[in-house]
Protein backbone atom coordinates (compact mmCIF):
# COMPACT_ATOMS: atom_id res chain seq x y z
CA UNK A 1 0.00 0.00 0.00
CA UNK A 2 2.83 2.40 0.84
CA UNK A 3 4.50 1.64 -2.51
CA UNK A 4 1.28 2.43 -4.39
CA UNK A 5 0.82 5.69 -2.47
CA UNK A 6 4.42 6.69 -3.18
CA UNK A 7 3.96 5.94 -6.88
CA UNK A 8 0.79 8.02 -7.03
CA UNK A 9 2.48 10.93 -5.22
CA UNK A 10 5.46 10.82 -7.55
CA UNK A 11 3.22 10.71 -10.61
CA UNK A 12 1.25 13.72 -9.32
CA UNK A 13 4.48 15.65 -8.71
CA UNK A 14 5.73 14.93 -12.21
CA UNK A 15 2.39 15.97 -13.74
CA UNK A 16 2.28 19.18 -11.69
CA UNK A 17 5.82 19.98 -12.71
CA UNK A 18 5.07 19.46 -16.38
CA UNK A 19 1.90 21.57 -16.18
CA UNK A 20 3.56 24.40 -14.28
CA UNK A 21 3.92 26.93 -17.06
CA UNK A 22 6.03 29.49 -15.26
CA UNK A 23 9.06 31.56 -16.27
CA UNK A 24 11.21 34.18 -14.59
CA UNK A 25 12.19 37.57 -16.00
CA UNK A 26 15.32 39.02 -14.42
CA UNK A 27 15.92 42.74 -14.88
CA UNK A 28 19.36 44.07 -13.92
CA UNK A 29 20.19 47.76 -13.50
CA UNK A 30 23.96 48.27 -13.39
CA UNK A 31 23.76 52.06 -13.37
CA UNK A 32 23.60 54.56 -10.50
CA UNK A 33 20.14 55.69 -11.64
CA UNK A 34 16.87 54.32 -10.32
CA UNK A 35 14.56 52.89 -12.97
CA UNK A 36 11.00 53.49 -11.79
CA UNK A 37 8.36 52.30 -14.24
CA UNK A 38 11.02 51.33 -16.78
CA UNK A 39 9.27 49.67 -19.73
CA UNK A 40 11.14 46.45 -20.49
CA UNK A 41 10.78 44.31 -23.60
CA UNK A 42 11.01 40.58 -24.30
CA UNK A 43 10.27 38.88 -27.62
CA UNK A 44 6.88 37.24 -27.14
CA UNK A 45 8.08 34.31 -29.26
CA UNK A 46 10.63 33.46 -26.56
CA UNK A 47 7.97 33.59 -23.83
CA UNK A 48 5.59 31.43 -25.86
CA UNK A 49 8.30 28.87 -26.58
CA UNK A 50 9.52 28.68 -22.99
CA UNK A 51 6.01 28.31 -21.57
CA UNK A 52 4.82 26.14 -24.48
CA UNK A 53 1.78 28.35 -24.88
CA UNK A 54 -1.14 27.23 -26.99
CA UNK A 55 -2.85 29.75 -29.25
CA UNK A 56 -5.61 30.57 -26.75
CA UNK A 57 -3.50 30.72 -23.58
CA UNK A 58 -2.91 34.04 -21.84
CA UNK A 59 -0.28 35.04 -19.31
CA UNK A 60 -0.09 36.88 -16.01
CA UNK A 61 2.99 38.81 -14.82
CA UNK A 62 3.66 39.42 -11.14
CA UNK A 63 6.46 40.97 -9.12
CA UNK A 64 8.41 39.41 -6.25
CA UNK A 65 5.60 40.28 -3.80
CA UNK A 66 2.98 38.63 -5.99
CA UNK A 67 1.43 41.88 -7.26
CA UNK A 68 0.08 41.60 -10.80
CA UNK A 69 1.86 43.82 -13.32
CA UNK A 70 0.11 45.21 -16.43
CA UNK A 71 1.55 44.29 -19.80
CA UNK A 72 1.04 44.71 -23.54
CA UNK A 73 2.00 42.71 -26.61
CA UNK A 74 3.09 45.18 -29.27
CA UNK A 75 2.63 45.18 -33.03
CA UNK A 76 6.16 43.77 -33.45
CA UNK A 77 5.45 40.93 -31.01
CA UNK A 78 7.25 42.31 -27.97
CA UNK A 79 5.99 41.64 -24.46
CA UNK A 80 6.35 44.93 -22.57
CA UNK A 81 5.69 45.80 -18.93
CA UNK A 82 6.84 48.40 -16.37
CA UNK A 83 9.65 47.36 -14.02
CA UNK A 84 10.88 49.13 -10.89
CA UNK A 85 14.62 48.55 -10.60
CA UNK A 86 16.58 50.62 -8.06
CA UNK A 87 20.13 51.66 -8.93
CA UNK A 88 22.64 48.82 -8.88
CA UNK A 89 20.08 46.10 -8.23
CA UNK A 90 18.43 43.13 -9.89
CA UNK A 91 14.72 42.34 -9.62
CA UNK A 92 12.68 39.39 -10.81
CA UNK A 93 9.20 39.00 -12.23
CA UNK A 94 7.18 35.85 -12.74
CA UNK A 95 5.35 35.03 -15.97
CA UNK A 96 2.80 32.24 -15.89
CA UNK A 97 -0.30 31.14 -17.70
CA UNK A 98 -3.54 32.65 -16.49
CA UNK A 99 -6.20 35.26 -17.10
CA UNK A 100 -4.85 38.80 -16.63
CA UNK A 101 -6.81 41.56 -14.93
CA UNK A 102 -8.21 44.39 -17.04
CA UNK A 103 -5.66 47.15 -17.58
CA UNK A 104 -6.57 50.85 -17.88
CA UNK A 105 -5.46 52.48 -21.12
CA UNK A 106 -2.64 54.93 -20.42
CA UNK A 107 -0.90 55.49 -23.76
CA UNK A 108 -3.23 55.99 -26.72
CA UNK A 109 -4.02 58.14 -29.73
CA UNK A 110 -6.41 58.78 -32.59
CA UNK A 111 -6.77 60.24 -36.07
CA UNK A 112 -9.10 63.26 -36.22
CA UNK A 113 -10.34 63.78 -39.80
CA UNK A 114 -12.84 66.30 -38.43
CA UNK A 115 -9.85 68.51 -37.42
CA UNK A 116 -8.02 68.52 -40.79
CA UNK A 117 -6.44 65.07 -40.26
CA UNK A 118 -4.71 65.74 -36.96
CA UNK A 119 -3.24 62.74 -35.19
CA UNK A 120 -2.92 63.28 -31.45
CA UNK A 121 -1.58 60.93 -28.79
CA UNK A 122 -0.90 60.97 -25.06
CA UNK A 123 0.03 59.06 -21.94
CA UNK A 124 -0.43 59.81 -18.25
CA UNK A 125 1.97 62.78 -18.39
CA UNK A 126 2.00 64.49 -21.79
CA UNK A 127 0.23 64.84 -25.13
CA UNK A 128 1.36 65.59 -28.69
CA UNK A 129 -0.07 66.28 -32.11
CA UNK A 130 1.07 66.06 -35.70
CA UNK A 131 -0.63 67.53 -38.76
CA UNK A 132 -2.15 65.82 -41.77
CA UNK A 133 -2.91 66.19 -45.49
CA UNK A 134 -6.23 67.99 -45.02
CA UNK A 135 -4.43 70.80 -43.19
CA UNK A 136 -1.75 70.96 -45.89
CA UNK A 137 -4.50 71.26 -48.51
CA UNK A 138 -5.70 74.45 -46.82
CA UNK A 139 -2.30 76.04 -47.33
CA UNK A 140 -1.62 76.42 -43.60
CA UNK A 141 2.06 75.76 -42.93
CA UNK A 142 2.57 73.65 -39.81
CA UNK A 143 5.60 71.40 -40.04
CA UNK A 144 6.57 70.27 -36.56
CA UNK A 145 5.12 68.48 -33.55
CA UNK A 146 2.62 70.27 -31.37
CA UNK A 147 2.71 69.91 -27.58
CA UNK A 148 -0.36 69.80 -25.36
CA UNK A 149 0.01 70.21 -21.61
CA UNK A 150 -1.63 67.85 -19.15
CA UNK A 151 -2.07 67.67 -15.38
CA UNK A 152 -4.46 66.63 -12.56
CA UNK A 153 -5.20 63.29 -14.22
CA UNK A 154 -3.48 60.18 -15.53
CA UNK A 155 -6.46 59.30 -17.72
CA UNK A 156 -6.75 60.13 -21.44
CA UNK A 157 -8.07 63.65 -22.07
CA UNK A 158 -7.29 64.48 -25.70
CA UNK A 159 -10.39 62.97 -27.30
CA UNK A 160 -12.64 64.87 -24.89
CA UNK A 161 -10.82 68.10 -25.75
CA UNK A 162 -11.45 67.56 -29.45
CA UNK A 163 -15.10 66.72 -28.78
CA UNK A 164 -15.49 69.97 -26.83
CA UNK A 165 -13.60 72.08 -29.36
CA UNK A 166 -15.40 70.72 -32.43
CA UNK A 167 -18.93 70.14 -31.13
CA UNK A 168 -21.21 71.13 -34.08
CA UNK A 169 -23.93 72.63 -31.89
CA UNK A 170 -21.41 74.74 -30.00
CA UNK A 171 -19.80 75.94 -33.22
CA UNK A 172 -23.22 76.84 -34.65
CA UNK A 173 -24.05 78.74 -31.47
CA UNK A 174 -20.79 80.69 -31.66
CA UNK A 175 -21.44 81.62 -35.30
CA UNK A 176 -24.97 82.72 -34.46
CA UNK A 177 -23.84 84.90 -31.57
CA UNK A 178 -21.07 86.62 -33.51
CA UNK A 179 -23.53 89.00 -35.17
CA UNK A 180 -25.89 89.52 -32.24
CA UNK A 181 -23.66 89.31 -29.16
CA UNK A 182 -19.92 89.16 -29.96
CA UNK A 183 -18.97 89.11 -26.29
CA UNK A 184 -21.18 86.07 -25.64
CA UNK A 185 -19.66 84.40 -28.69
CA UNK A 186 -16.16 84.94 -27.30
CA UNK A 187 -17.18 83.64 -23.89
CA UNK A 188 -18.74 80.49 -25.37
CA UNK A 189 -15.63 79.86 -27.44
CA UNK A 190 -13.40 80.29 -24.39
CA UNK A 191 -15.61 77.97 -22.35
CA UNK A 192 -15.21 75.14 -24.88
CA UNK A 193 -11.77 75.73 -26.40
CA UNK A 194 -8.78 73.44 -25.88
CA UNK A 195 -6.67 76.59 -25.92
CA UNK A 196 -8.06 77.32 -22.44
CA UNK A 197 -7.23 75.28 -19.34
CA UNK A 198 -10.43 73.66 -18.04
CA UNK A 199 -8.66 71.79 -15.27
CA UNK A 200 -6.47 69.21 -16.99
CA UNK A 201 -4.24 71.28 -19.28
CA UNK A 202 -4.47 72.93 -22.70
CA UNK A 203 -2.86 73.64 -26.05
CA UNK A 204 -0.68 76.70 -25.50
CA UNK A 205 2.29 75.88 -27.73
CA UNK A 206 2.98 77.48 -31.10
CA UNK A 207 4.35 75.38 -33.97
CA UNK A 208 3.84 77.19 -37.28
CA UNK A 209 6.24 76.64 -40.20
CA UNK A 210 9.05 75.35 -37.95
CA UNK A 211 10.30 72.07 -36.48
CA UNK A 212 8.11 72.70 -33.44
CA UNK A 213 8.61 70.44 -30.45
CA UNK A 214 11.28 68.04 -31.68
CA UNK A 215 10.76 67.19 -35.36
CA UNK A 216 13.70 65.94 -37.41
CA UNK A 217 14.60 67.17 -40.90
CA UNK A 218 17.34 66.73 -43.45
CA UNK A 219 19.74 69.59 -44.16
CA UNK A 220 21.12 70.46 -47.60
CA UNK A 221 23.99 72.92 -47.39
CA UNK A 222 22.85 75.07 -44.50
CA UNK A 223 19.14 74.91 -45.35
CA UNK A 224 16.60 72.80 -43.45
CA UNK A 225 14.38 70.80 -45.80
CA UNK A 226 11.16 71.04 -43.86
CA UNK A 227 8.81 68.06 -44.00
CA UNK A 228 5.22 69.16 -44.49
CA UNK A 229 2.26 67.16 -43.22
CA UNK A 230 2.20 63.37 -43.36
CA UNK A 231 0.77 61.66 -46.45
CA UNK A 232 -0.36 58.34 -44.95
CA UNK A 233 -0.53 56.95 -41.43
CA UNK A 234 -0.96 53.71 -39.54
CA UNK A 235 -1.54 53.35 -35.81
CA UNK A 236 0.43 50.23 -34.88
CA UNK A 237 -0.08 50.17 -31.11
CA UNK A 238 -2.88 51.84 -29.19
CA UNK A 239 -2.29 51.03 -25.55
CA UNK A 240 -2.63 50.23 -22.85
CA UNK A 241 1.08 50.91 -22.23
CA UNK A 242 2.46 51.97 -25.60
CA UNK A 243 1.19 54.04 -28.51
CA UNK A 244 2.99 53.57 -31.82
CA UNK A 245 2.35 55.57 -34.99
CA UNK A 246 3.93 55.14 -38.41
CA UNK A 247 3.84 58.04 -40.87
CA UNK A 248 4.95 58.34 -44.47
CA UNK A 249 5.58 61.68 -46.17
CA UNK A 250 5.37 63.08 -49.67
CA UNK A 251 8.57 63.00 -51.75
CA UNK A 252 11.12 65.77 -51.22
CA UNK A 253 14.06 66.90 -53.30
CA UNK A 254 17.31 66.59 -51.34
CA UNK A 255 20.47 67.76 -53.14
CA UNK A 256 20.35 65.76 -56.40
CA UNK A 257 17.79 63.25 -55.17
CA UNK A 258 14.30 64.25 -56.40
CA UNK A 259 12.24 61.49 -54.80
CA UNK A 260 13.26 61.21 -51.15
CA UNK A 261 10.50 59.69 -49.03
CA UNK A 262 10.55 59.77 -45.24
CA UNK A 263 9.07 57.05 -43.05
CA UNK A 264 8.68 57.98 -39.39
CA UNK A 265 7.73 55.68 -36.52
CA UNK A 266 6.89 57.33 -33.18
CA UNK A 267 6.18 55.53 -29.92
CA UNK A 268 5.19 56.85 -26.49
CA UNK A 269 5.22 54.66 -23.39
CA UNK A 270 3.26 55.02 -20.17
CA UNK A 271 5.08 57.04 -17.54
CA UNK A 272 7.50 58.76 -19.94
CA UNK A 273 7.85 62.38 -20.99
CA UNK A 274 9.78 61.30 -24.09
CA UNK A 275 8.74 59.80 -27.43
CA UNK A 276 11.02 57.49 -29.37
CA UNK A 277 11.32 58.36 -33.08
CA UNK A 278 12.78 56.07 -35.75
CA UNK A 279 13.36 57.90 -39.04
CA UNK A 280 14.42 56.49 -42.41
CA UNK A 281 14.61 57.89 -45.92
CA UNK A 282 14.34 56.08 -49.24
CA UNK A 283 15.64 57.60 -52.47
CA UNK A 284 18.91 58.93 -51.07
CA UNK A 285 22.21 57.91 -52.62
CA UNK A 286 24.61 59.91 -50.44
CA UNK A 287 25.06 60.82 -46.80
CA UNK A 288 23.45 64.07 -45.65
CA UNK A 289 23.05 66.06 -42.46
CA UNK A 290 19.99 65.57 -40.30
CA UNK A 291 18.83 67.70 -37.38
CA UNK A 292 16.31 67.25 -34.60
CA UNK A 293 15.03 70.71 -33.72
CA UNK A 294 13.22 72.76 -31.09
CA UNK A 295 11.75 76.05 -32.22
CA UNK A 296 12.79 79.11 -30.21
CA UNK A 297 10.23 81.78 -29.41
CA UNK A 298 12.50 84.40 -27.88
CA UNK A 299 15.02 86.88 -29.31
CA UNK A 300 18.71 86.13 -29.52
CA UNK A 301 20.42 86.01 -26.15
CA UNK A 302 17.27 85.45 -24.09
CA UNK A 303 16.39 81.79 -24.71
CA UNK A 304 16.90 79.44 -21.75
CA UNK A 305 18.61 76.40 -23.27
CA UNK A 306 20.88 73.58 -22.18
CA UNK A 307 23.01 71.75 -24.73
CA UNK A 308 25.39 68.83 -24.19
CA UNK A 309 26.41 67.13 -27.44
CA UNK A 310 28.85 64.80 -25.68
CA UNK A 311 26.10 63.39 -23.49
CA UNK A 312 23.48 63.60 -26.22
CA UNK A 313 20.76 65.96 -25.07
CA UNK A 314 19.37 69.48 -25.35
CA UNK A 315 16.51 71.39 -23.69
CA UNK A 316 14.62 74.64 -24.06
CA UNK A 317 12.15 76.52 -21.85
CA UNK A 318 9.32 77.81 -24.05
CA UNK A 319 7.29 80.83 -22.83
CA UNK A 320 4.02 79.40 -24.35
CA UNK A 321 2.01 81.12 -27.06
CA UNK A 322 0.60 83.73 -24.64
CA UNK A 323 3.06 84.80 -21.96
CA UNK A 324 0.45 87.02 -20.30
CA UNK A 325 -2.15 84.27 -19.86
CA UNK A 326 -0.59 82.57 -16.82
CA UNK A 327 0.05 79.42 -18.82
CA UNK A 328 3.34 78.62 -17.11
CA UNK A 329 6.35 77.37 -19.05
CA UNK A 330 6.66 74.44 -21.44
CA UNK A 331 9.87 72.44 -21.17
CA UNK A 332 11.10 70.81 -24.39
CA UNK A 333 13.81 68.23 -24.77
CA UNK A 334 15.64 66.09 -27.34
CA UNK A 335 17.89 63.11 -26.66
CA UNK A 336 20.23 61.59 -29.25
CA UNK A 337 22.30 58.49 -28.49
CA UNK A 338 26.00 59.00 -27.85
CA UNK A 339 27.99 59.21 -31.05
CA UNK A 340 25.10 60.45 -33.19
CA UNK A 341 24.94 64.16 -32.29
CA UNK A 342 27.92 65.77 -33.94
CA UNK A 343 26.92 69.27 -32.91
CA UNK A 344 24.23 71.10 -30.99
CA UNK A 345 23.76 74.77 -31.77
CA UNK A 346 21.30 77.65 -31.93
CA UNK A 347 20.50 79.01 -35.37
CA UNK A 348 18.54 82.27 -35.46
CA UNK A 349 16.45 83.32 -38.45
CA UNK A 350 17.12 86.52 -40.31
CA UNK A 351 14.56 89.23 -39.64
CA UNK A 352 13.08 88.68 -43.10
CA UNK A 353 12.80 84.91 -42.67
CA UNK A 354 11.40 85.32 -39.16
CA UNK A 355 8.57 87.55 -40.37
CA UNK A 356 7.84 86.10 -43.82
CA UNK A 357 8.65 82.40 -43.53
CA UNK A 358 8.60 81.29 -39.90
CA UNK A 359 5.48 82.88 -38.43
CA UNK A 360 7.42 85.15 -36.11
CA UNK A 361 9.49 82.38 -34.51
CA UNK A 362 13.05 83.41 -33.70
CA UNK A 363 15.14 80.35 -34.50
CA UNK A 364 15.90 76.71 -33.71
CA UNK A 365 17.99 74.76 -31.27
CA UNK A 366 19.39 71.97 -33.46
CA UNK A 367 21.06 68.63 -32.72
CA UNK A 368 22.90 67.88 -35.96
CA UNK A 369 23.99 64.39 -37.03
CA UNK A 370 24.94 62.49 -40.17
CA UNK A 371 22.42 60.31 -41.93
CA UNK A 372 23.61 57.40 -44.04
CA UNK A 373 21.25 56.01 -46.72
CA UNK A 374 19.58 52.77 -45.73
CA UNK A 375 19.90 53.31 -41.99
CA UNK A 376 17.56 54.37 -39.20
CA UNK A 377 18.06 57.66 -37.37
CA UNK A 378 16.81 57.13 -33.83
CA UNK A 379 16.27 59.90 -31.32
CA UNK A 380 13.85 60.95 -28.57
CA UNK A 381 11.76 64.08 -28.09
CA UNK A 382 9.41 65.20 -25.37
CA UNK A 383 8.06 67.85 -23.06
CA UNK A 384 6.82 68.73 -19.58
CA UNK A 385 4.91 71.65 -18.04
CA UNK A 386 5.71 73.87 -15.09
CA UNK A 387 2.12 73.59 -13.81
CA UNK A 388 2.37 69.80 -13.62
CA UNK A 389 5.02 67.63 -11.93
CA UNK A 390 8.15 69.23 -13.42
CA UNK A 391 8.30 72.68 -11.89
CA UNK A 392 11.50 74.27 -13.20
CA UNK A 393 14.24 74.08 -15.81
CA UNK A 394 16.70 72.46 -13.40
CA UNK A 395 14.33 69.56 -12.76
CA UNK A 396 13.66 69.15 -16.48
CA UNK A 397 17.36 69.22 -17.36
CA UNK A 398 18.01 66.55 -14.75
CA UNK A 399 15.25 64.36 -16.17
CA UNK A 400 16.46 64.72 -19.76
CA UNK A 401 20.14 64.24 -18.95
CA UNK A 402 19.34 61.11 -16.94
CA UNK A 403 17.07 59.88 -19.72
CA UNK A 404 20.01 60.20 -22.10
CA UNK A 405 22.14 58.12 -19.73
CA UNK A 406 19.43 55.46 -19.54
CA UNK A 407 19.19 55.28 -23.34
CA UNK A 408 22.92 54.67 -23.53
CA UNK A 409 22.86 52.16 -20.66
CA UNK A 410 19.71 50.06 -20.91
CA UNK A 411 18.72 47.52 -18.29
CA UNK A 412 19.56 43.88 -18.97
CA UNK A 413 16.52 41.61 -19.34
CA UNK A 414 16.85 37.83 -19.11
CA UNK A 415 14.13 35.21 -19.50
CA UNK A 416 14.61 31.82 -17.84
CA UNK A 417 12.64 28.81 -16.63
Amino acid sequence: MKKILFALTAAFAITACCNNKTATVTVANDTALDRAGQIVEIPMSEVAALLQLSNDEQIVISDAEGKEIPYQITFDEKLIFPADVPAGTTVTYTVKTGTPADVPVIACGKHYPERVDDIAWENDRVAFRTYGPALQATGERAFGYDVWTKYNTAEPVVEARYDMELNPETLAGIDSLKSTDPQAARELRAATSYHVDHGNGLDCYKVGPTLGGGTAALIAGDQIIYPYCYKTYEILDNGPLRFTLQLQYNPLTVTDNPNVVETRTISLDAGSYMNKAVISYSGLNESVKIAAGLVLHEPEGTAVVAADAANGYMTYVDPTDNVNADNGKIFLGVVVPAGIAKEIKIVYFSEEERKKERGGADGHLLAISDYEPGTDYIYYFGSAWSKAAVKDAASWNKYVSEYAQKVRNPVTVTLSK
